[in-house]
């Protein structure tokens, strides 16, 4: 690289972690930092918070990190992040109260009335029903709001002192004045502008506090998922991508609007594509949660994913549901419980590890079904996020999906999402679609093993059936009373 070639700052406001990544114009990801954030989780009231503020200082964090690589000025800035996830916030982007991630199960109620008022539900709904419960339950931070934003929306208005709301091609947002006549307070939703447009330039004072340029162009960003279709390559109808991350998820494109009722259906971030899949609570998080609640010892999650290797497919009948965090795709049950089932005397920490893995691919599988019995083709499977890293729990997805799969040069595809948004932004290419195409390259493709098919077909066939089996004993636990 020269200095003359345009780089990209490239932001992702995770669930556990803030990113940023330095990235060419030609896609090639030249440096990446990241700083931790905390996450408020309290599972008898579905509580799921984090402060703004905390993510305000990992970006910092992370800039420190990256700015001794940066070598020049920077050409654009995009930030991508989670969500649905809501920022009350004051006119100046300074929250009134704790952001409500998408991991918090209190405003479920609330989605009733806006579902009735607006005629959309579930992430259509985006931020609404958070907004509209802390109008219900925290009517003081409420009354100090000026705006209501997603998570990089919020960043967005940080760096600019611009608030707007993001849309990609072809989206469907809820009618303002719709949602009003179901008790949300009005004129709290920012003008709507395009993802991969210029929000404005670079503050003065936020450029001093990264050390960047004043000035410098911020794109109008998007929710880390979308970024991450982009940046794992997706573009023709049969492509698909597991979203990694914290939750975990699956997204196939295809070329018009498809009927799937168990499905999310919804336009694609890319012009002339729908896409239809679903988006889990905890899958990605499971295998951190086995190694630093559960098992412990040295080496952490790569250790346990090294153990599992060593274990034959199927655990020694082993298998668990990774409902750590409620469920979303396909189950929908906020008061789901996670369960290893199957456990005897034989079984050791590399068998659960495996049990883990399994479960991610299964879960995949789980949501994939219904997709695949409507006649839509999976055709190949990108791998993205930190679960891409090794090719263990690739080549297990592989077998149990029976599709193959595509793991990125760059394995932080939020990142790169964002950096193809920027370079659109920029003008580098003529289109979306172009920009994908030029910055996006498969490092290496697996193909799934016929010899572990009868296995995981059978092990599919009692993972899907488990949950209907001990739902009504799992809800019990849930409502215990607390100890006294």
């Amino acid at each position: 690289m020269t200095d003359s070639e345009p780089t990209i700052l490239a932001i992702d406001l995770g669930t556990s972690e803030t990113k940023v990544g330095l990235l060419a114009h030609d896609g090639r990801l030249l440096a990446v930092a990241r700083a931790p954030h905390p996450l408020a989780l309290d599972a008898a009231s579905g509580c799921a918070e984090q402060d703004p503020e905390d993510w305000w200082s990992a970006l910092r964090a992370a800039m420190a990190r990256l700015r001794p690589v940066i070598s020049g000025p920077v050409a654009a800035i995009c930030c991508v992040g989670q969500g649905p996830t809501l920022v009350v916030s004051d006119a100046t982007g300074r929250a009134t109260r704790p952001a409500i991630t998408w991991m918090d199960r209190r405003p479920a109620d609330q989605a009733m009335a806006l579902e009735a008022a607006t005629g959309m539900s579930g992430w259509g709904l985006g931020i609404l029903p958070a907004a509209r419960w802390v109008e219900v339950n925290d009517p003081v931070a409420s009354s100090h709001a000026r705006w209501y934003l997603n998570a990089w929306e919020w960043a967005a208005l940080r760096l600019t002192g611009r608030a707007a709301t993001t849309r990609v091609p072809g989206q469907r947002l809820p009618d303002p004045e719709r949602a009003a006549s179901a008790g949300l307070t009005s004129g709290r939703l920012p003008e709507v502008v395009e993802t991969g447009t210029t929000m404005g330039g670079l503050t003065a004072a936020v450029a001093a506090e990264l050390a960047l340029d004043a000035g410098t162009p911020v794109i109008a960003g998007t929710v880390d998922s979308f970024a991450s279709f982009h940046g794992a390559g997706l573009v023709d109808p049969g492509d698909a991508v597991d979203t990694g991350g914290t939750s975990g998820g699956l997204a196939v494109y295809w070329d018009s609007r498809p009927a799937v009722p168990e499905a999310w259906v919804a336009a694609a971030p890319l012009p002339g594509r729908w896409l239809v899949g679903g988006a889990m609570s905890a899958t990605g998080r499971s295998l951190d949660w086995l190694a630093d609640n559960v098992v412990g010892g040295r080496g952490g999650a790569a250790a346990l994913v090294r153990a599992a290797a060593r274990v034959p497919p199927g655990a020694q009948g082993l298998v668990f549901l990774p409902y750590l965090a409620g469920e979303r795709s396909p189950l929908w049950d906020p008061a789901a419980r996670g369960a290893f089932v199957g456990l005897t005397l034989s079984h050791d920490r590399a068998h659960l590890a495996r049990a883990v893995l399994e479960a991610g691919a299964l879960a995949l599988r789980h949501v994939a079904a219904p997709i695949r019995a409507a006649g839509i083709r999976i055709d190949e499977l990108r791998i993205t996020g930190g679960t891409a890293r090794g090719d263990t729990w690739n080549q297990i997805k592989a077998d149990v999906l029976g599709i193959p799969v595509a793991i990125p040069a760059v394995r932080e595809t939020a990142l790169a999402g964002a950096a193809i948004l920027g370079a659109r932004g920029l003008g580098l290419y003529d289109g979306l679609r172009e920009a994908i195409e030029a910055m996006v390259r498969i490092d290496h493709r697996l193909q799934p093993d016929d010899r572990h098919r009868a296995t995981y077909d059978a092990l599919f066939d009692v993972y899907v059936g488990l949950w209907p089996a001990i739902r009504p004993y799992a809800h019990l636990l849930g409502d215990l009373p607390p100890a006294t």
